[in-house]
């Protein structure tokens, strides 16, 4: 039975309340999926410098292995959002099916690759020999996961086209409970566990990743959220799939040039040691959560404008994105001020025992978290941007923010004036107020709104799903 019919629009009623009913749940199930990378921080903290080092120098790494699957995962969201707000119900169920086929297929690929590649991505970073293992034990797990966790993404991008955020937001909680309860377990062993030091936590990790996706599947299949799913779905449609690539390339293009900007970071910060490449590790970490509010009102922005625009009521997806812009600016603000007053507590939850670490990097919070307001706006633009189908653009912004000025200035400024590697932290400063007045002069030329990606269920392969 498709159930798909019963699940409104969002293309109705106050849109404050719309997106903030979106938005929420989205924001608590980033800052559970941020979890599992903080859980792990907090237990390999009490490992030492060098345990917080080799996951710190993981982190970017793995971030750009599923920032290309992500932007696969944007295509799926904003293809099953507006065909949903078009009605269009066979093409959601089929598009979703598709899109789960794509992922799955660039999953094993990019796993086979990057465990191979691993030692040699490590030494192109200059890891150097006192967390060099430690550092491939950890990402090498990470890999092995990359499929379970492809799936996930794209389960929570689908979930969230057609209007359903609490599932995958219960999934990230029950998860993240046993993640916590297994990090301990496999980092420090227990009875007839063996104890894998920095390796257990990418373990629990896995183990946990496995289990959000088989549950995530089950959903699909069931058909009680607004998406059924078929088995006759997953035979390869690849007209359709050569159209989500087109769609989704642009994204991937957009999140792995964001993540190759955090490596090159990475890459700056290691080459003043380990002590700075520690304190650059807990501080992004830091930060990156402060943002997590923008990437929830970013999402909710991205699907609202889908569904509007394929229910044809443009007026009301520019309003929708007008709204999320003000309140990402002023939830991030107070989100930078709250940063700063805690920034010693935060700092010292995840390190112990460093206190040069902690008094650089609590320096490093305090720096670069009252700028958290102008990454909130340009993300908002940029979600706007995606949801109409305006990936390219959204991809522009990106990449002229993080290479022609984040890493630019972060060069220059820690290797050529007296700040040293205090010049990295005020890059953030410097490059998140510059992109968000150029994506806000994007944004106010208003010829973003223009495409409509709807089609008719028209296709062999969806009336073979149908049957």
């Amino acid at each position: 039975m498709n159930t798909t019919a019963a699940r409104p629009t969002l293309t109705q009623g106050p849109i404050l309340k719309a997106l903030l009913t979106l938005a929420l749940p989205i924001v608590f199930g980033n800052l559970l999926q941020t979890g599992y990378q903080l859980v792990d921080a907090y237990w390999v903290g009490r490992l030492g410098a060098n345990a917080v080092a080799a996951v710190a120098v993981c982190f970017p790494i793995n971030f750009l292995l599923v920032a290309i699957g992500s932007g696969f995962s944007v295509a799926g969201s904003v293809l099953v959002a507006q065909n949903f707000g078009a009605r269009n119900l066979k093409m959601v169920n089929h598009i979703a099916a598709q899109s789960l086929v794509l992922e799955t297929a660039l999953a094993l690929v990019l796993t086979v690759v990057a465990y191979a590649a691993s030692p040699f991505i490590l030494r192109l970073f200059g890891v150097g020999p006192d967390i060099f293992e430690l550092a491939n034990s950890f990402q090498r797990v990470l890999m092995l996961g990359l499929v379970f966790n492809f799936g996930f993404l794209m389960f929570q991008s689908l979930m969230r086209g057609v209007g359903e955020v609490r599932i995958p937001l219960y999934i990230n909680i029950g998860t993240l409970v046993l993640n916590f309860a297994l990090d301990p377990l496999l980092i420090d062993g227990w009875g007839p566990i063996p104890a894998y030091g920095v390796a257990g936590a990418a373990r629990a990790t896995l183990v946990t990743q496995i289990l959000s996706f088989g549950i995530g599947m089950v959903v699909l299949l069931r058909g009680k959220s607004g998406i059924q799913l078929s088995f006759n779905g997953f035979r390869p449609d690849f007209p359709l799939m050569a159209r989500s690539i087109k769609l989704g390339l642009p994204s991937s293009i957009d999140l792995s040039a964001r993540a190759l900007g955090l490596s090159m970071m990475t890459g700056l910060a290691t080459a003043f040691g380990t002590t700075v490449l520690a304190t650059y590790g807990i501080g992004s970490r830091i930060l990156a959560l402060g943002i997590i509010p923008a990437l929830g009102i970013s999402l909710a922005c991205s699907t609202l404008v889908a569904q509007n625009i394929g229910a044809q009521n443009l007026p009301r997806a520019r309003r929708t994105a007008n709204y999320a812009i003000v309140i990402s600016f002023v939830g991030l603000l107070l989100v930078g001020a709250a940063g700063w007053l805690a920034a010693g507590p935060l700092v010292r939850f995840f390190l112990k025992g460093d206190e040069a670490v902690a008094q650089d990097a609590i320096e490093f919070v305090r720096i670069a978290v009252g700028s958290l307001c102008f990454t909130g706006v340009q993300q908002c633009i940029s979600g706007a941007l995606r949801g109409a189908g305006n990936t390219l653009g959204a991809m522009i912004l990106t990449i002229i923010g993080v290479w022609v000025l984040q890493f630019p200035i972060a060069w220059y400024l820690s290797r050529h004036t007296a700040l040293g590697f205090h010049g990295i932290w005020w890059s953030f400063v410097i490059s998140n107020v510059l992109s968000a007045l150029l994506a806000g002069g994007w944004y106010l030329r208003g010829n973003w709104l223009k495409r409509n990606l709807t089609a008719a269920p028209a296709s062999p392969a969806i009336a073979a799903e149908s049957a």
